[in-house]
């Protein structure tokens, strides 16, 4: 089963992720980071089918996938 990590102190919260998911994995949570942003989360974390679109669009590279 494919695994997704997000890591919370280096998104920002623009969502990419989540607007790229084929399975709608990814929401914005409700917690603030560090930096005072919300950050994206695994709502649906098994859903995920291991593409990893998500890491691949991410532009703070906060997000890795473990097939």
């Amino acid at each position: 089963m494919p695994k997704i990590v997000i890591e919370p102190k280096y998104c920002k919260g623009c969502l990419f992720c989540a607007e790229f998911c084929p399975k709608k994995v990814i929401g914005l949570g409700t917690a603030v980071n560090e930096k005072g942003y919300q950050y994206a989360v695994a709502q649906n974390p098994d859903d995920c089918i291991g593409c990893a679109i998500c890491a691949l669009v991410c532009p703070d590279a906060a997000i890795e996938v473990y097939k």
